[in-house]
């Protein structure tokens, strides 16, 4: 069976090239408390209006998730900063990440190092364990990337890498690269699982981590991950949680109900048979793969000036 990643003897976490065990579960953020104006989904809250933002992230906390991801685009890092604090836990459990977003990346190096440093008064911290690039801005990435590296020497951050990066991206940035990035962080689930990419990333040593990884719920009711479920007595979303883990995929969940929390975390309990693993790769469509690639054309010029000329974007990237 493939494997992306360096999974530690325990089971729960994986290896980065800088020698970090990295949780290999943790609990999104994203539209917890805010929606971004121009989310796809601007018009979908992220919660029922009866869950208090803070709690939500307090009940994560306290079944157990360590590892926070968090993001400038989200909006939301002040209310994540205060529910950790609130909550109890000590700084040095949690694996704190956050992400630097396209406006700030096409304003330049001082617009970034502001950036982080409300990131970090936000979330009430003086060090993050990891800080990445949101989307790879056209032309604009790979200084970005240069920034992070002298935050990294800084000690403002203890890793750096990115997010929504294609194999051309990676490519572009490789020759300016001192620090290799430890992850590379994008949509990975059994609908949008494109082996060719993942096995470039891990050929670098660059971890994947998973966004999405439970389809937006919208997996769940598939025949074949219900099939699955039943054989292990697990649930549809244990099913997708584990398709990732097992690989050495980190897994990014996200649910605002403490029984969901509880039941994500469920994933190193059980392990799926191989055949079961080829069954999940084959649900992938080009439908799926089309809508990938019209994300990307959009989000890595969002919010920037480049949203209105298309500047910059690849007609051509590696699809699976």
């Amino acid at each position: 069976m493939q494997s992306y990643g360096e999974i530690s003897p325990d089971g729960k976490n994986v290896k980065l090239n800088n020698g970090t065990l990295h949780p290999l579960i943790g609990f999104g953020t994203y539209k917890v408390g805010f929606v971004p104006a121009s989310s796809n989904t601007a018009d979908v809250p992220g919660h029922p209006p009866d869950r208090q933002p803070k709690d939500i992230i307090k009940d994560a906390l306290a079944t157990g998730y360590r590892y926070i991801d968090c993001a400038q685009f989200y909006g939301n890092e002040a209310m994540v900063g205060e529910a950790i604090t609130e909550s109890g836990v000590p700084r040095s459990e949690l694996f704190l990440v956050s992400k630097v977003w396209g406006d700030k990346m096409y304003e330049g190096k001082e617009a970034i190092l502001a950036q982080l440093a409300t990131s970090l008064a936000s979330l009430q911290t003086d060090y993050l364990d990891m800080y990445l690039i949101h989307w790879p801005v056209p032309g604009k990435h790979v200084a970005a990337y240069q920034v992070l590296e002298e935050c990294l020497a800084a000690g403002k951050v203890r890793a750096i890498g990115v997010s929504n990066y294609t194999v051309e991206d990676y490519t572009e940035l490789e020759p300016h690269l001192k620090v290799v990035p430890v992850v590379n962080q994008i949509e990975v689930n059994p609908f949008l699982y494109r082996p060719k990419t993942l096995a470039f990333f891990a050929s670098k040593g660059v971890v994947t981590q998973s966004y999405r990884a439970l389809r937006q719920g919208k997996g769940m009711e598939d025949a074949t991950v219900q099939a699955i479920a039943q054989t292990h007595n697990k649930t549809p979303s244990q099913v997708l949680g584990r398709f990732c883990v097992q690989r050495g995929i980190v897994l990014i969940a996200k649910t605002v109900r403490k029984e969901r929390m509880l039941e994500n975390l469920d994933v190193f309990s059980f392990q799926l048979a191989e055949e079961d693993m080829q069954q999940l790769d084959k649900l992938t469509t080009e439908d799926n793969l089309k809508e990938y690639k019209e994300l990307y054309d959009k989000c890595v010029v969002r919010d920037t000036p480049l949203q209105a000329t298309k500047e910059g974007i690849k007609a051509v990237v590696t699809m699976d």
